[in-house]
């Protein structure tokens, strides 16, 4: 079937879009702490169960010491970090503006692959740091009496919007280089498919120890209660299995086959359609007014998501 692999990036962009929906009536609901060990101890089960009916164990065979240091620093960076500021940015901003504040990943990622991995920076990648940037500030600013610009969301919002894209970008890099050791502690005689299963198991570890982070911070804080709390919130529960369910199962099952099946440099841009195509529900279902320069300024952060991915 012709570009199959570009219409499964856009059932990526729309799951991911259900996501962040699904994730802001979740963490209003239980809280963001909350949600984020539901979601994460639900996925690792999910991913476990997975790992055992192809590849015949539950647990990342093959892991070494130097995959379990940089897959966990980078769910210590992406997860606890990045998703704790993502999700409580729902709370105060809304999942609209909390994924328009995901669109500086990219270029997080770009700066932190040129310090860690000494990847070089082209001028394109800069133009596109540049044009994702000015598409969160047209979006995020405004004219008070034509001279004096002002905030259109809460300062606290913004930087965990901040903190949240900076927290994926970086968490992505540290990501990479755990699969790198990943791939080399594979022994010489390992079947193809562990190594077609290496993201899965990768973001296992990721989901183990960004699980046990969060519930090591909910106990420091005494918070735990709530965990136990949030099972008797039936609609709060339904809302994170509904979360759980989009992102890291369905989102990630299928960003996996459109990358297989179409160039990566499309199908990355495609699934990052996310802060556009959330402007939809936000129109139509909950009837909030998005005006004509938000509208601009998510078109414009989207364009430059595609430079960095089609330029580069």
């Amino acid at each position: 079937m012709n570009h199959l692999g570009e219409i499964i990036s856009l059932l990526v962009a729309v799951s991911w879009t259900a996501t962040a929906l699904f994730a802001d009536e979740a963490s209003h609901r239980l809280g963001a702490m909350t949600v984020n060990v539901i979601r994460l101890v639900i996925s690792a089960v999910i991913l476990a169960l997975v790992l055992w009916c192809t590849v015949g164990s539950p647990y990342p065979v093959y892991a070494d010491g130097a995959t379990w240091h940089w897959l966990g620093l980078s769910a210590l960076v992406g997860y606890i970090f990045g998703d704790f500021c993502l999700f409580n940015s729902y709370v105060i901003i809304g999942a609209r503006f909390g994924q328009l504040f995901m669109t500086l990943a990219p270029p997080a990622a770009a700066v932190t692959g040129m310090l860690l991995l000494g990847e070089t920076m082209s001028w394109k990648a800069v133009l596109a740091m540049v044009v994702t940037l000015s598409g969160i500030a047209i979006s995020i600013l405004s004219r008070t009496d034509g001279k004096h610009v002002r905030l259109n969301l809460p300062l606290k919002g913004i930087l965990l919007g901040i903190g949240a894209g900076v927290g994926q970008g970086v968490g992505l890099v540290l990501s990479k280089i755990g699969l790198q050791h990943y791939e080399a502690a594979l022994p010489a005689d390992t079947p193809a498919l562990m190594g077609e299963m290496l993201p899965v198991a990768s973001t296992m570890i990721r989901s183990v120890v960004g699980g046990i982070g969060f519930l090591a911070i909910m106990a420091l804080m005494k918070d735990l209660p709530k965990l136990k709390a949030a099972f008797q919130n039936r609609e709060g529960m339904k809302y994170a299995l509904l979360t759980t369910l989009f992102g890291p199962v369905i989102g990630v099952s299928l960003s996996l086959m459109a990358v297989r099946s179409a160039n990566a440099g499309i199908a990355s841009t495609l699934m990052a359609l996310t802060p556009v195509l959330i402007i939809i529900p936000y129109v139509f279902i909950y009837k909030r007014k998005v005006s004509g320069k938000e509208i601009l300024g998510a078109c414009l952060s989207m364009t430059g998501v595609a430079f960095f991915f089609l330029l580069n």
